[in-house]
């Protein structure tokens, strides 16, 4: 039996995937692998790089890090080529084999074509037995083989026109980069869920899921991909088409919660600013009586930053987090499992001992975790312990990239705040409102006819039809979507 050492990160909605493409560069694959390393917060399951040189693909995928897989030399020089995609890998669909691990390639009778996909489709179960059906073979089990499916079947002559017509057919989130011989093209759905970025170094062009990729390698950023935009990049330039019909834009607000890494940009918002004016939001809204703000490390820290400034009250490390740490070990007794949480967090006794304590943390899933936390906060002597929750509670599952437990399983969607309250054993528990969260963003509150971002996972408003997971949604949110169809 295993134990994953992180588990005050276990009870976290997982990032979804992170892509990264350049075109142009003769060190396209360790530029690749670099861009991946930036993006590894986005998918730590698995990392794969496809490049393309005269007429030939070249590809290196495996389960890990990739500083696990691409740090030799001799691999990165099995990967020649001036144009390469990368991919991290969280599975949302799909097992954790190396048949899953992306990028994907296929061959095409116009030739080879490799792909990238950080989201999730919605309808690809239904998608994938209507392709089934007509013969089409499956070499895995993730929803992005179904866009290689859809590309192959299409009648039209050019790839680009296959793409497009494939794209038409799916529903759910995306940001692709993919190979076709020497274009590289990006696709960004046309509700703009996930984030993707154009970036130019020296004479090469780069596609990436956050601009910290791009600070990586000292890429200048040039632009965020528009919704609904497809790039196709080759020795001509930059050409951009708009073949899908516009929709209300929709980007992920949970990027800025917790997704994104902080130092990124993202659509003209500087991440960790974002989280920082989070947290004095919070503060406005709910502040309490204490002595220390601790945050939950790692993600907790700029909204905690955020609501101490706003609260002017002391901001200390009372969590330290270890590193250093293996994701699994051996364990078997009960009791060394449970002991299991401090080889990634420890109280610092000397610091919390006698002191008024709120922890800042930017969501609550299960609710394990702030029960973890909240035990070793009383057992290093706080005589207060008050939660603050950077975001509203989390109510409903995701379907657009991110693996959200279902609704029975998530602590918000079975408790209101007081229940809560008292499973975490907290003296008090307060979250952000809606309104709170979008006054942080910049903008008046939420509309609720129109709310300018994706807050499904609090409002359970989904802005894509969830089709293959209907029965993980209630009548009333089917009913919205039919209104929405």
């Amino acid at each position: 039996m295993t134990l994953t050492t992180n588990p005050l990160e276990d009870d976290k909605l997982r990032e979804e995937c992170g892509v990264f493409g350049v075109y142009g560069h003769s060190d396209s694959a360790a530029l690749t692998a670099l861009g991946l390393h930036a993006l590894q917060h986005r998918g730590q399951e698995a990392a794969g790089i496809v490049t393309y040189r005269e007429g030939q693909f070249y590809s290196h995928r495996a389960a890990g890090h990739v500083g696990d897989n691409f740090n030799q030399e001799s691999v990165i020089n099995q990967l020649p080529g001036a144009s390469a995609i990368g991919h991290n890998r969280y599975s949302t669909t799909g097992d954790t084999v190396v048949r899953n691990i992306q990028p994907l390639f296929a061959d095409f009778a116009s030739g080879g074509f490799a792909i990238a996909h950080n989201g999730n489709l919605t309808n690809a179960v239904a998608l994938r037995r209507e392709l089934v059906q007509r013969g089409c073979l499956f070499q895995s089990t993730t929803d992005t083989e179904v866009i290689i499916h859809l590309i192959a079947t299409s009648t039209f002559d050019t790839v680009v026109d296959r793409t497009v017509e494939a794209l038409e057919k799916v529903e759910g989130a995306y940001s692709l980069v993919a190979l076709h011989n020497d274009t590289l093209l990006g696709v960004r759905d046309p509700y703009g869920v996930r984030p993707l970025v154009l970036g130019r170094f020296e004479d090469a062009w780069i596609l990436a899921s956050e601009t910290c990729a791009l600070d990586i390698i000292g890429a200048e950023f040039v632009r965020d991909i528009d919704p609904g935009e497809m790039v196709l990049i080759d020795e001509d330039g930059v050409q951009s088409m708009r073949p899908f019909p516009e929709q209300p834009r929709k980007l992920c607000i949970f990027e800025f919660i917790y997704f994104a890494r902080p130092d990124s940009n993202i659509e003209g918002r500087n991440v960790y600013d974002a989280r920082k004016r989070i947290g004095a939001e919070l503060a406005r809204e709910s502040g309490v009586p204490a002595d220390l703000i601790i945050p939950v490390p790692d993600s907790g820290v700029p909204a905690a930053l955020g609501y101490a400034e706003q609260a002017d009250i002391t901001y200390e490390l009372g969590i330290i987090r270890n590193h250093y740490v293996g994701r699994t070990f051996i364990e078997p007794t009960d009791r060394i499992r449970h002991l299991g949480v401090k080889l990634k967090h420890n109280a610092n006794r000397e610091v919390i001992d006698g002191k008024r304590i709120v922890l800042v943390d930017d969501s609550i899933v299960r609710g394990t975790t702030s029960v973890k936390i909240v035990e070793m906060m009383r057992a290093a002597g706080a005589t207060e312990v008050h939660m603050r929750i950077a975001s509203p509670p989390t109510t409903h599952s995701c379907f657009y990239g991110v693996d959200t437990p279902t609704r029975d399983q998530l602590l918000a969607a079975q408790n209101d705040v007081e229940e809560m309250a008292r499973i975490i054993a907290v003296d008090s528990l307060a979250f952000l409102t809606m309104d709170g969260l979008y006054r942080a963003m910049g903008l008046p509150g939420r509309d609720a006819k129109t709310p300018q971002y994706c807050d499904a996972c609090f409002s359970g408003e989904y802005p894509i039809s969830p089709t293959d997971h209907s029965g993980n949604i209630s009548s009333d949110q089917l009913s919205f979507l039919t209104q929405l169809a």
